[in-house]
């Protein structure tokens, strides 16, 4: 049963102030969260205040150099993402309701999902339904589950490390990773070569490669090859690790069918080892709580069929 205050709170909170809160802790502070809206700095600042009085609690921790989120602030700013990506979905939940399928998807990827079963889907999805608009972002895998979570995505595909509750995890394919050097670097083009060959090098990898993370099988290879523990370089995305890998920053991981159009070109050479490469799983994730338009619901109804009539073994890529 709603109290009397949960009823005065909802009616009397300023629904503006969530959307600014949101996107102050989605920018980090004061200044960027201003430029972002387009408004100026006490604006924002004013609203924080404001949202602040009608909740009573310090929403967030700020001073000329320090800036974090309270722990009610935390909950406040998930329960915000939620409604945000309610409101979202309104436009899209009324063009629904007419006979054919239109509407917008909206789909979260991490940087080096390339699979030949999604781009076949998203094509016979797209003749079928010509009406339909897209938005694609790239993000951390860890950012896309969270967007998904927070219900700003129609679903994500990425790694999976620690699956967040509640949410629904399918493989969609699998990809092996290999080892690469480019054209400047002493391997380059020779063959015979051995693991042993890659003691002491440098390394570029991913920023999902930690311990914890989802490509810790790749830690774990340069470890089997005894290559320098610290990497050389780092990035959240695959053109930039390919890139630093060209250009001799160090040697680095990719999936060997991404890796291969560059490898016949000359631009990339592959490395040992040759058999037992780290097999990663990259996952659709959707969250069953989102009221989907016609449009997600039709498209993702496709994708789930796919993987489930078409074998791992299929969509695996090596």
């Amino acid at each position: 049963m709603t109290r009397p205050y949960e009823q005065r709170f909802a009616w009397n909170l300023d629904w503006n102030l969530l959307r600014t809160f949101m996107v102050l802790v989605d920018e980090g502070g004061i200044t960027p969260a201003a430029t972002f809206l387009g408004l100026k700095q006490p604006t924002i600042s004013s609203a924080l205040k404001r949202l602040e009085a009608q909740v009573g609690r310090r929403l967030i921790n700020r001073s000329s150099t320090h800036f974090s989120v309270t722990p009610l602030g935390e909950v406040l700013y998930r329960e915000a993402c939620t409604i945000f990506g309610t409101v979202m979905q309104l436009p899209t939940l009324l063009d629904g309701a007419e006979d054919k399928v239109t509407g917008h998807v909206a789909i979260a990827l991490a940087s080096h999902v390339i699979s030949p079963h999604l781009d076949a889907v998203l094509e016979r999805f797209n003749i079928q339904h010509p009406d339909v608009t897209y938005s694609l972002s790239i993000a951390e895998s860890e950012d896309v589950i969270g967007r998904v979570a927070h219900n700003r995505v129609s679903f994500g595909i990425c790694l999976v490390s620690h699956p967040a509750p509640k949410l629904e995890y399918r493989v969609l394919y699998r990809e092996y990773f290999g080892h690469y050097c480019g054209p400047g670097h002493r391997l380059f083009g020779k063959s015979g070569l051995k693991l042993r060959d890659l003691r002491g090098e440098q390394a570029v990898s991913f920023q999902t490669d930690t311990a914890a993370g989802p490509l810790f099988e790749l830690a774990r290879l340069r470890r089997q090859a005894e290559m320098r523990p610290d990497l050389k370089g780092v990035s959240s995305s695959l053109s930039e690790v390919r890139r630093m890998i060209m250009t001799n920053v160090g040697i680095g991981a990719l999936p060997v069918h991404i890796a291969a159009r560059d490898v016949a070109a000359g631009r990339l050479w592959q490395l040992p080892p040759e058999t037992g490469l780290p097999a990663i799983d990259i996952h659709m994730v959707s969250n069953p709580a989102r009221t989907l338009n016609r449009a997600e619901a039709v498209l993702t109804d496709m994708l789930i069929r796919e993987i489930t009539e078409v074998p791992l073994s299929e969509r695996s890529y090596s």
